[in-house]
This record gives structure tokens, C-alpha cells and sequence, in this order.
């Protein structure tokens, strides 16, 4: 059960939706609170209450207010107890409700259930290993109802392979047992402390509830647990189907589920341009207001070789080309006699070590300090040197990068489809080095919006900001100019990267080109011209021109 926890908060709901009124939950509870009639729970009924999130707690009602139940009392050691009402519900975060398990006429159980849950009384385990969670426990306990089976103790149980490793480890199985065996087709609230009658809960805000999940960040974990809410939804709509519900009541869930159903598949339609985008947190509400063409912009940034080239260009971990020049490379020799050492060379003895060879006395020295590497001989050594090349890579800067976007009439369609690609997949890459994105906007003189993304973290405001344009003429200088103010002004972009996209010919007048290029001498920027239309053409500011 509490394995379960973890999950949620990797789904992106987080601990949020635990202190908010959110969810088929809370809508539920007003619901059953102020809308259904409560029971009261017979010998054998199954109970449970809601925890956490996806998180239930259940156990057995066997009479005189006891439950049945697994209560976890040490380190991962659990023990099967007895439980009051109060204690059952203890360790809730979400109220202190219980649910019965219930036909059309009222609460049901089984004799045989709640004499069986008695029988384990008592029994250790560890928690999660041999009982895997309460409900197993419930579950195994419902299946005593009419079977005959005489109990037998859960460890044992485990050790006879009696629980299938294709168990559940939610509810569900546990309900679907209950309907199987008891007949339980509903399930009702227990106001066990009064606390329906005196304290009803107010009516959930619908609207709230639809934003809420509108706005979680997108990604597997969270869409698997609105496709959970989605499926509670229907059943307890089709629980509630044969009762007196208001029909607004029933309208309004079904469009609470509606909208749950259209972000699950938002997301189906858009999950490989998610996945180009790890960290950019996504909500459904965000990809809404982005356009339709994210599976085009997904195709591009994974597919078209020179925006992967280029924006692995603007990362940190880009080297530039490597420099080679012609020198004179050292190499070390053995051309000069430097001295003299002890060694075993025989080409170099000295002729003071070869008289011992004339000796048949010494000769046996000769050869003991030839075994011992201590015969006299020359030492030679030198240096070489040779014509070669040798290389020199130089890091790239990792300061900002600041594009200057051409949103004229010719750029709309393809081309300007490629820039959205190209400023996504760098937005990526930036977030991952801490580094900021600043977008300038341009058309004619006069006309120029900005956006800036500090330390790339801002793709939903991106792409906005990307689906606006100015469809007029083209003005390159007024966006370039802004560009050195800030490289200037800015401490923080120094050593910044500037990219001009546009779809064709950027050409500017010679005053600035000379402007630009001492301008680009003194700050240390480089200029890159984007083409996302077109072939290659040179040009009179750029340090290089790429073509998408």
C-alpha cells in the first residue's frame, strides 16, 4: 500500500492534491455524504478508507465496532489486529471516512469472512514481503465467504504459493472479489462519529477540479493516474446510475471524466515531442496553447541533421574544429655517448670489462655481472628533431544565447517551423547547463518583441511567445544592435553566442558590418546567420552561415 506513495509523487500531483479538495475522491465524499444514504457495516463487511491519494486502507468488520485489519508496527514489521473505528482511520489525510461494502438495499458481509479474518489474529509478518498489502489480506478473507475452506495462516499461505504474484496491489481486485462473493455492488459511507451529520461537507468547486489536473505537468506517471481517476469516475457513475442523483450532479461528473479522457489523449497524441523535451514540464493546459504542429516540431528536432549539429554547437561540451600548425616535434635518440653506467649491454662494453674474458678465472665474473646487469658500459642519449604538426582545440565560450528570429511573411509555413525546432532543441540543452535563452522577435523598423528564459527554463512560455509574428518586411540591424546592447550591458552574457534566423539573404549596410564586427572583437560573440529557407550565401557580418 504505502509502496504506492512514492508513485504518486513522481506523477507530478505530488503531495498538492493530498491537502486540496481535488479529485473523484472529494467529489465522491460530497456525494456520499450529502446525496447517498450511510450504513451501518454487518459481521463480514469489508471496509476501507482513503489514505492517500491513490492510497486505501481496508480491513474486515467482525462486530462490537472492530476491524480486522493489518496494522504496520514496527520497521516493515506488520501484525493482523483488532482496530476500533478511530484507529483505522488514523493515519488518513483525507477525513475520516469509511466505506462499506453494500448491495441496493444496504450493507452485506459474510459470517465467514469475519470468522476467518478472527482466525488471524495476531499473525507477524514483514510488511510488503509476506503480506503484500491490506488488501491481500481483505481479498483473502472475502474468499472464505461460502467456500468451506477451513482458514490457514498467512505465512503458510505464502509458502503454498496460495497468493498469485499477479495480485493487484490496489483496491480494485478487492471490490471485484466483494461483488463476487458478497454481492457487493456499492459502496457506502459508515458515519461511525456523527461527523456526516453534523459537519456535511460543501460542494466541491467543478471547475477548480478540471483546472487543477489541466494544469498538472505532463508525462507517463501522471497521465497513468488520470486514467485511474478516469476509470473511478465510471464506475461510481455507473454505481450511482440506478439511484435519485440529481442529473446536474451526474452531468457534471461525466464532464469531470470528459476532461480527464481529452488530457490522457493529448498526450498520447504529443508524447514523442515530450520526450524531446524531458524537463520542460509540460501541462495540458500549456500544449494547448501551443499549436497543433508538435508532432512536426518533434520530427524536425530529432531528424534534421543541422539542428542537431548546430545545437550541439551551442553546448558546452562543443570543441571546435582542431588547429593544426607545422613545428618541429622532439623525438628522443641514442646518438651521443653522454657517459658511462652499469647495464648488461654487450654492444656498448667497455673494453676494460672484455679482458675478463681472456681469464678463464674471471670469465665466471664476467658473466655474473652480466646476469646482474653490472658489466661498465657507455650510456648514449640525444634529442631528435622531426617535421610534423601538431594540434590545438580551443573550448567553446558557454555564455547565453541570444536569437534574433526574422518573422516576416516569407518565414511562415516550413521555414518558421524549423526555427521553433531549432530554439526548442537549444532551449533544451541550455536547461541542462544552467544557461539563459533570450529570443528577439523582429519584422520591419521598428517592430521587435523579447522573451527571455533564464536558465532555459520556461518551454511552454517559448512556444507562445513563438506563435506570434509581425508578417511584414525585414529589418536585420535593429535586432542585431539590441544584441550588442546586451552582451554589453549584461554581465551575465558575456561570451554570448548570437544566432540570425532568418530564410534568406541578411545583408547590412557597410557602417554596421564594420560596427558589428569591432563590436564583435571587444565582447568575444560570435555571429551565426540561420537559414531556414534556401541554399548558403555568404555575408558580410556572420562568423558562419548554417542552412537547416
Amino acid at each position: 500500500m504505502f509502496a504506492l506513495l512514492s508513485n504518486a509523487f513522481k506523477s507530478g500531483l505530488g503531495a498538492v492534491a493530498a491537502a486540496l479538495p481535488m479529485g473523484i475522491k472529494a467529489i465522491k465524499y460530497f456525494v456520499d455524504s450529502t446525496l447517498r444514504q450511510q450504513v451501518i457495516p454487518v459481521s463480514g463487511s469489508v471496509l476501507y478508507s482513503d489514505l492517500w491519494l491513490a492510497v486505501e486502507h481496508s480491513g474486515i468488520y467482525v462486530g462490537d465496532g472492530l476491524i480486522a485489519n493489518i496494522v504496520v508496527d514496527g520497521v516493515a514489521q506488520s501484525t493482523v489486529m483488532h482496530s476500533t473505528a478511530s484507529s483505522f482511520v488514523s493515519k488518513s489525510k483525507l477525513g475520516r471516512k469509511i466505506y462499506v461494502s453494500c448491495d441496493r438495499h444496504g450493507a452485506v458481509g459474510d459470517l465467514d469472512v469475519s470468522q476467518g479474518a478472527n482466525f488471524h489474529i495476531g499473525e507477524q509478518a514483514f510488511y510488503g514481503l509476506v503480506i503484500k498489502n491490506c488488501h491481500q489480506f481483505s481479498t483473502k478473507c472475502v474468499n472464505y465467504a461460502q467456500s468451506g475452506v477451513k482458514p490457514v495462516p498467512l505465512v503458510d499461505q505464502v509458502l503454498n504459493g496460495v497468493f498469485s504474484s499477479t495480485w493487484e496491489p490496489t483496491i480494485s481486485l478487492l471490490k471485484s472479489t466483494a461483488q463476487k462473493k458478497l454481492g457487493a455492488t456499492k459502496w457506502r459511507l459508515w458515519d461511525w462519529d456523527g461527523d456526516i451529520r453534523n459537519n456535511p461537507p460543501s460542494e466541491p468547486d467543478w471547475s477548480a477540479n478540471e483546472e487543477y489536473f489541466r494544469h498538472q505537468v505532463l508525462n507517463a506517471d501522471s497521465t497513468a493516474r488520470m486514467r485511474e481517476e478516469s476509470d473511478a469516475t465510471r464506475a461510481y457513475l455507473a454505481e450511482i446510475d440506478d439511484e435519485d442523483i440529481p442529473s446536474d450532479i451526474k452531468i457534471k461528473l461525466r464532464s469531470f471524466n470528459k476532461n480527464l479522457l481529452d488530457i490522457v489523449q493529448k498526450y498520447e497524441e504529443v508524447k514523442g515531442f515530450l520526450a524531446l523535451c524531458p524537463n520542460a514540464r509540460f501541462s495540458y493546459a500549456d500544449l494547448q496553447q501551443c499549436g497543433k504542429d508538435l508532432n512536426a516540431l518533434a520530427d524536425l528536432m530529432q531528424n534534421n541533421q543541422s539542428i542537431k549539429t548546430l545545437v550541439h554547437k551551442m553546448g558546452r561540451a562543443f570543441i571546435t574544429e582542431e588547429m593544426k600548425r607545422k613545428t618541429r616535434i622532439p623525438e628522443a635518440s641514442r646518438d651521443e655517448v653522454h657517459g658511462t653506467h652499469r647495464s648488461a649491454d654487450l654492444q656498448r662494453l667497455l673494453p676494460a670489462e672484455l679482458v675478463n674474458l681472456e681469464d678463464e678465472s674471471l670469465e665466471m665474473l664476467f658473466y655474473a655481472r652480466l646476469l646482474e646487469q653490472n658489466l661498465q658500459t657507455y650510456e648514449l642519449s640525444g634529442v631528435t628533431y622531426l617535421d610534423g604538426e601538431t594540434t590545438e582545440a580551443k573550448e567553446k565560450r558557454t555564455g547565453p544565447v541570444i536569437a534574433c528570429l526574422d518573422t516576416s511573411a516569407s518565414m511562415s509555413g516550413e521555414p518558421l517551423l524549423k526555427a521553433k525546432a531549432l530554439l526548442l532543441a537549444i532551449a533544451n540543452i541550455l536547461r541542462q547547463e544552467s544557461r539563459s535563452l533570450h529570443v528577439l522577435m523582429f519584422g520591419s523598423a521598428g517592430e521587435m518583441r523579447e522573451f527571455s528564459m533564464e536558465d532555459g527554463s520556461d518551454h511552454a512560455g517559448l512556444l507562445r511567445f513563438l506563435s506570434q509574428g509581425f508578417d511584414g518586411g525585414t529589418d536585420f540591424e535593429t535586432p542585431l544592435r539590441r544584441s550588442l546592447e546586451l552582451i554589453s550591458s549584461e554581465e551575465n552574457y558575456l561570451k554570448a553566442d548570437v544566432l540570425m534566423i532568418s530564410d534568406g539573404d541578411c545583408q547590412l549596410g557597410d557602417d554596421f558590418a564594420s560596427l558589428l564586427a569591432k563590436e564583435k572583437g571587444k565582447l568575444g560573440c560570435l555571429v551565426y546567420s540561420v537559414l531556414c529557407a534556401g541554399q548558403r550565401v555568404s555575408d558580410n557580418f556572420s562568423d558562419e552561415v548554417v542552412v537547416l
